[in-house]
């Protein structure tokens, strides 16, 4: 079975695939001083309620963009379960896909999962819209290459804006208000913040399909993405999990002796 681990700036989510889906999976907030100890302690014990031991685990892949945090995961990897883990981003290991932009190094690692979970999941043409700490829009061509995006505040930075920026705004959780026109202070914000990124998410898509010259398929991925999947005509499909396994596919790319080079796209996205 493989140990998959993604670290955001919020959340670093665990999960444990046994072929080609995850049978289980855990979150844990990020913490960069949090051990290697820390974390095998805390894993092992949920693995152990589903079953699960640490000789189970037969490869173990990384994608991290918070830095402080990769020693200890890898250490992690190493010293609880055995593992070399694949990490994103590190020499030598293999995409099997393009990054056509101006500073490949550059983008995240989850950024990257996105765009090969996304094509391995639906091969054409694609938008991934991560909500996560930051509202991420990866445009994939249709083979497969990440060929660039936008990044946009995420929503709860929106929220926690207004009330640090703010003498009177209260700190309020993001909700569907039932009605566009708010009534009192809270409804107002809520309808704000929501139905603003409502219009955030269809005008980008809007002008990126401009840009790219055909219409793209739209996913949704994120904590936040059950939100907006169904209020939205744009969003077609919420893949909850795109990006774990699109980490999934990069480990096996990796290990399993199957690296496809990156590959030319049949259309080249305008300047």
């Amino acid at each position: 079975m493989l140990l998959a681990i993604n670290a955001n700036n919020t959340n670093v989510k665990f999960a444990v695939f046994d072929g080609a889906g995850a049978v289980e999976e855990w979150r844990i907030r990020t913490d960069p001083g949090r051990t290697g100890d820390e974390y095998a302690v805390w894993l092992t014990q949920l693995m152990e309620l589903k079953g699960m031991k640490p000789g189970d685990i037969t490869g173990a892949a990384i994608a991290c963009v918070v830095p402080q945090t990769l020693f200890d995961l890898r250490l992690l990897c190493q010293r609880y379960f055995g593992q070399d883990p694949v990490v994103v981003g590190d020499p030598g290991v293999t995409l099997g896909i393009e990054v056509a932009i101006e500073r490949p190094q550059d983008v995240g690692a989850d950024r990257l999962c996105n765009a090969v979970g996304a094509h391995r999941l639906f091969p054409e043409p694609s938008i991934v819209i991560d909500f996560g700490t930051a509202t991420t829009f990866d445009v994939v061509d249709d083979v497969g290459n990440y060929c660039g995006g936008v990044i946009a505040p995420g929503i709860n930075l929106g929220l926690e804006a207004l009330h640090t920026a703010t003498a009177k705004l209260p700190r309020i959780v993001v909700a569907r208000p039932n009605k566009v026109i708010g009534t009192d202070t809270l409804s107002a914000m809520q309808s704000g913040v929501y139905w603003g990124y409502v219009g955030l998410i269809e005008g980008l898509v809007q002008r990126i399909q401009i840009e790219w010259g055909r219409p793209m398929l739209v996913i949704s991925t994120g904590g936040l993405a059950p939100l907006f999947a169904d209020v939205t005509k744009v969003i077609k499909h919420l893949a909850p999990d795109v990006t774990m396994r699109g980490l999934a596919e990069i480990y096996r790319r990796n290990r399993a002796g199957a690296k496809p080079a990156g590959r030319r796209s049949k259309r080249v996205a305008k300047a």
